[in-house]
C-alpha cells in the first residue's frame, strides 16, 4: 500500500463544497451571535475529550469540522459576543475572517522579500504615521499584540540610550544602570518588558497616580532627579493612553514635555486608546501622543481586526534598525530578484518568519474607512458614559473610578466588596447573559465593564445592569434594607 506523500486533496471538488460548509456556518456564527450565551463553562468530560493521543491516521475534514463546531465553538472565549465586556477585546468583523482566510491561503512568509504583501504592511505603516502627525521616515511593523509591541519599543529605547555597540558588549559593559518610569496603572507588560531586556523589573520606577487616575508629573520629575544624583541613568518614559483597569489616558503633553527637557524616550502605550485618533470625539483627549518617540497599538481592541494584530510605530526608522538590523550571510541583499526592497521587517524586530496580519487589517481599514471606525469607538464611549448614568441613578450601585473612556468600574454599596463582587461576577459570566470583569480600586474589588465591541447596544448595556440588580434581589442577605430618608 502507497501513502500519499501531497497533502492536497485527492477530490478538490469534495474540499470546496466543505469549504463552503465551513465558509456558511461561520457566518452564520457572526450573524446569530445574540442567540447565544456570551460564555458557557466547558464540560470535564468534553475537556477530558481533549487529552487524546496524536492520531497517527487522519479523519475525514468533515467530521474534524463538525467536531469544532459542536466541541470548541461553543466553549470559545465569546469577545466576538456584543454582551463581552469583560476585558478590552475587539469583535471582530465578517471582512477581517475573510481576508484571514486569503491570507492563509496565500501562505506568505512577511520576514521578508520583494513581495506585494509587504507594500500591504508598509501602507499601513504609512497610514499610521499620517494619523497620529509622526514623519515620512517613520517606522513600524506588526506584531502579536502590544505586549511585544511594547517590549520592542524598550529594545529601540535602550539601543538608544546606550549605543549601537551595546548589542555586542551588552548592557552591563555599558555604563551606568538605566532606569525607567511608568504609572502604577501601567500594564504588567511594562515592567516584563524591563525583565526580558535586561534591566530588570525593579529598573521600573512606578509612578503613583493623582486623583483622576494620571501619573503625577511632579512625582516624575522627583524620581527622575533622585535617579540622576544617584547616579543612574534615566533613559525611557512610558504614558499610557488607556489604562487597564479605568481606561485612564495619562497627561501625554506634560510627559512629552518633560521627557524633552531630561532627554527621555518618550513611549506611549496605547494598546487600548491610541486608535482612539480615529474618533473626533476621543482624539483631543490624546493631546501630545503625536510628540511620542514610540507608540504602541493593537488592531484587534478598537480597530475590530480579528486576533492577534498589534503593532509598534516608531518615529524614526534608523532607531529601530540601529536595534534590531544584522543580515546574515544567507540574507544578504540585492537590488534585484526577490532579495530586493531592504530594509525587511527582519530588521525592524526579531521575527525572521511572519505571518500576513496586514492584510486583515488592511482589509478592516479600506472596506470600514476611518470615519465609519472612529463612529464606532466613539459608541463605546457613549455607551459607557450611559452606563455610568445607570449606575447613577441606582440607590444600590456606587461608581468606583472616574470614566475617561470606555471602561467603567462600580459595585454594590454596602458590601463586602472583596467577597461579594468576584462571586456576582463569575455567576453573571456562567449564567451566559454578560460578561463582565474585576479590578482592584483602591485596595477595593470593582465590577469592570470594558465597552469596546463594535456590536455592542444601550440594550446590551441594560441587560447587564438589570442582571446586577437581579442578582442582588435574588440574595436578601447581600444588601441592608434600604432606609428612606429621615425628615429635615
Amino acid at each position: 500500500m502507497t501513502t500519499r506523500s501531497n497533502l492536497d486533496p485527492a477530490d478538490w471538488a469534495i474540499l470546496r463544497q466543505q469549504g463552503h460548509r465551513m465558509l456558511d456556518d461561520m457566518l452564520d456564527h457572526l450573524q446569530t451571535l445574540r442567540e447565544r450565551p456570551v460564555w458557557q463553562p466547558i464540560p470535564a468530560a468534553l475537556r477530558a475529550a481533549f487529552r487524546e493521543p496524536l492520531p497517527a491516521q487522519g479523519q475525514p475534514l468533515a467530521s474534524v469540522h463538525q467536531r469544532f463546531m459542536t466541541q470548541v465553538l461553543p466553549y470559545s472565549v465569546g469577545n466576538a459576543h456584543p454582551r463581552f465586556m469583560g476585558w478590552v477585546q475587539g469583535g471582530g468583523t465578517p471582512e477581517g475572517m475573510l481576508a484571514e482566510m486569503l491570507a492563509a491561503g496565500l501562505n506568505a512568509n512577511l520576514g521578508g522579500r520583494d513581495q506585494m504583501p509587504l507594500e500591504v504592511e508598509r501602507q499601513i505603516v504609512h497610514w499610521m504615521a499620517e494619523l497620529f502627525g509622526f514623519p515620512a521616515g517613520a517606522s513600524g511593523l506588526f506584531v502579536t499584540g502590544s505586549s511585544m509591541a511594547n517590549f520592542l519599543a524598550l529594545l529601540v529605547a535602550r539601543t538608544q540610550a546606550l549605543g549601537p555597540a551595546s548589542r555586542r558588549s551588552g548592557v552591563a559593559a555599558s555604563g551606568p544602570p538605566l532606569v525607567a518610569y511608568a504609572a502604577s496603572t501601567a500594564h504588567g507588560c511594562i515592567a516584563q518588558a524591563m525583565a526580558m531586556a535586561g534591566l530588570g523589573s525593579d529598573a521600573l520606577r512606578r509612578v503613583p497616580v493623582d486623583g483622576r487616575h494620571q501619573m503625577d508629573l511632579g512625582e516624575l520629575r522627583r524620581q527622575v532627579a533622585a535617579d540622576r544624583a544617584a547616579g543612574l541613568q534615566p533613559f525611557l518614559v512610558v504614558g499610557t493612553a488607556g489604562t487597564v483597569d479605568v481606561g485612564a489616558v495619562d497627561d501625554l503633553a506634560g510627559i512629552a514635555d518633560l521627557a524633552r527637557r531630561e532627554a527621555l524616550w518618550f513611549h506611549v502605550d496605547g494598546a487600548l486608546g491610541a486608535l482612539g485618533m480615529l474618533s473626533a470625539d476621543v482624539a483631543p483627549l490624546l493631546e501630545g501622543i503625536e510628540r511620542a518617540d514610540s507608540i504602541a497599538l493593537d488592531f484587534h481592541k478598537w480597530g475590530q481586526v480579528p486576533y492577534d494584530a498589534g503593532f509598534v510605530l516608531v518615529r524614526q526608522a534608523d532607531a529601530q534598525l540601529e536595534a534590531f538590523a544584522s543580515p546574515e550571510a544567507y540574507l544578504a541583499r540585492h537590488p534585484r530578484g526577490l532579495a530586493a526592497g531592504s530594509p525587511w521587517p527582519c530588521d525592524l524586530g526579531p521575527d525572521l518568519s511572519r505571518g500576513f496580519r496586514a492584510l486583515k487589517t488592511w482589509f478592516t481599514l479600506m472596506v470600514h474607512g476611518r470615519e465609519r471606525l472612529g463612529a464606532a469607538i466613539g459608541q463605546t464611549c457613549a455607551l459607557a458614559r450611559y452606563l455610568e448614568r445607570r449606575v447613577a441613578q441606582s440607590p444600590r450601585l456606587e461608581l468606583l473610578a472616574p470614566v475617561a473612556l470606555n471602561i467603567v468600574c462600580f459595585g454594590l454599596r454596602g458590601v463586602d466588596a472583596d467577597r461579594v463582587h468576584p462571586e456576582l461576577v463569575a455567576d453573571l459570566q456562567e449564567s451566559g447573559i454578560a460578561v463582565p470583569s474585576t479590578t482592584r480600586i483602591d485596595g477595593r474589588t470593582a465590577i469592570r465593564v470594558a465597552v469596546v465591541n463594535h456590536r455592542t447596544t444601550a440594550a446590551d448595556i441594560d441587560a447587564l445592569v438589570d442582571a446586577v440588580l437581579s442578582w442582588t434581589d435574588a440574595r436578601p442577605t447581600v444588601h441592608p434594607p434600604l432606609r428612606e430618608a429621615e425628615p429635615a
